[in-house]
């Protein structure tokens, strides 16, 4: 199994623009200035992505007061992150990345085991970005319950 070109703490975060739920372009830069969690997820509406979105919702409060922005990106098409979206009360941007380039980019598309087999598919993985747009906290192969809370555990937020 190869392994996918990771990002890691120190690197420069590449820069994206992507649509959103409605339709409206999102750029990583738009962030620029404050922290921002950017978190990859393989299917919007799916039992483990539902667990994730929600957590970081449920959480959503801590994060901001804390000044970070979260940022979900899955290769799901906007229409059908609105729908989950207004389902699960997400109100953090989900950004839709179809044909998986930002995907890729940031090393959350390639390879992966699933169910003991070798898959292509997106590889669950979240980065924490500082105020100047460097990756501070690079995590692949999050697991879905529970990441939230250790997120918030690992950046001294406290819940």
């Amino acid at each position: 199994m190869t392994d996918p070109q990771r990002l890691t703490a120190g690197d420069k975060a590449p820069d994206f623009t992507l649509p959103d739920s409605t339709g409206t372009q999102v750029s990583l830069s738009d962030f620029r200035g404050r922290h921002v969690v950017v978190y990859f997820y393989p299917a919007a509406g799916t039992p483990g992505c539902t667990k994730q979105a929600c957590d970081f919702r449920d959480n959503l409060g801590e994060l901001d007061g804390a000044g970070y922005q979260v940022l979900g990106v899955s290769p799901d098409k906007p229409e059908k992150l609105a729908k989950f979206a207004e389902a699960e009360r997400l109100t953090f941007p989900l950004l839709s990345d179809p044909d998986k380039t930002v995907l890729t980019e940031w090393g959350a598309f390639g390879e992966k085991k699933n169910y003991g087999r070798i898959v292509q598919g997106v590889i669950r993985s979240t980065f924490v970005i500082d105020p100047e747009g460097t990756i501070v906290k690079a995590m692949y192969n999050v697991r879905a319950t529970g990441h939230v809370a250790k997120l918030l555990k690992d950046l001294k937020i406290s819940a």
